[in-house]
């Protein structure tokens, strides 16, 4: 299945009408099977799907490293993907039981949890000594748009990138969901080994943007868009550096403020 397709569109511009084709990102549902257990469907650019199961198990709290990820398969239908993913039996257990809990409750919103202590969870606090300058960051944002084939082409895509800590963008994952673009990226940073750098997103930094990233022990996060309030608190809490309305010579942090060096 390909991340893009051609569409016919009609373009009306002054006045004029005119007929041409266009590039429009694909989007799918994806099924995350646990061990033959359907878990969640998402929405999602069916591409670094390996990466996106990864990613999605760890900053989801359903396994707690790589090594408790056992593979990864993918059967394509004409409704959308399942990812049949195996995990170590403790791990699956778990995950059974987590869904038990969940089974009925009607008190909030929130995937039926029962307390606010359990609405938003709490990552443990990062650890790390990683230190960036302001002209790094300048130099991944500079070099990000040429990275986004995707984007690129239907404009419709968010990118999660890699930096190292001199601003070098090593890899970027790309998806119509901003949430899966980050997973693609932590699933692809944990299978190369990648902690001592940060990410940029294309997207706002909600609480669950820093979350996944807090849980992969990653230090620094830049969006280009704004954040929230309990993003900045989150981030404060555990330790992560958010830098938010990343733009050509201007950023603004909103924590952390001590891994920027002059």
């Amino acid at each position: 299945m390909n991340q893009d397709t051609a569409k016919d569109r009609l373009i009306w511009e002054a006045g004029d009408v005119r007929q041409s084709v266009d590039r429009v990102a694909v989007e799918t549902p994806i099924a995350m099977v646990y061990n033959g257990l359907s878990h969640a469907v998402m929405m999602a650019t069916p591409d670094d799907l390996k990466d996106f199961a990864l990613g999605f198990s760890l900053s989801e709290g359903i396994i707690d490293s790589s090594e408790q990820f056992v593979g990864c398969d993918e059967t394509r239908t004409e409704k959308g993907i399942e990812l049949n993913i195996d995990i170590t039996i403790g791990q699956f257990e778990a995950l059974k039981q987590r869904r038990r809990s969940l089974v009925g409750r009607t008190g909030c919103g929130l995937c039926g949890v029962e307390s606010l202590d359990q609405a938003i969870p709490q990552p443990s606090p990062i650890e790390s000594t990683l230190q960036i300058s302001h002209a790094a960051l300048e130099n991944a944002l500079t070099t990000l748009a040429d990275k986004q084939v995707l984007q690129q082409q239907t404009g419709a895509v968010h990118a999660a990138a890699w930096c190292e800590k001199d601003g070098k963008v090593q890899f970027i994952r790309e998806d119509v969901g901003r949430h899966n673009a980050l997973d693609k990226l932590l699933g692809a940073a944990n299978k190369l080994g990648k902690t001592e750098g940060f990410v940029l997103v294309t997207s706002r930094a909600s609480y669950e943007m820093v979350y996944k990233v807090a849980s992969a022990n990653i230090a620094l996060l830049a969006s280009v868009s704004a954040p929230t309030s309990l993003a900045i608190e989150l981030a404060d809490q555990c330790g992560l550096t958010l830098i938010a309305f990343t733009r050509p010579g201007r950023h603004v942090v909103y924590s952390g403020p001590q891994r920027l060096l002059s």
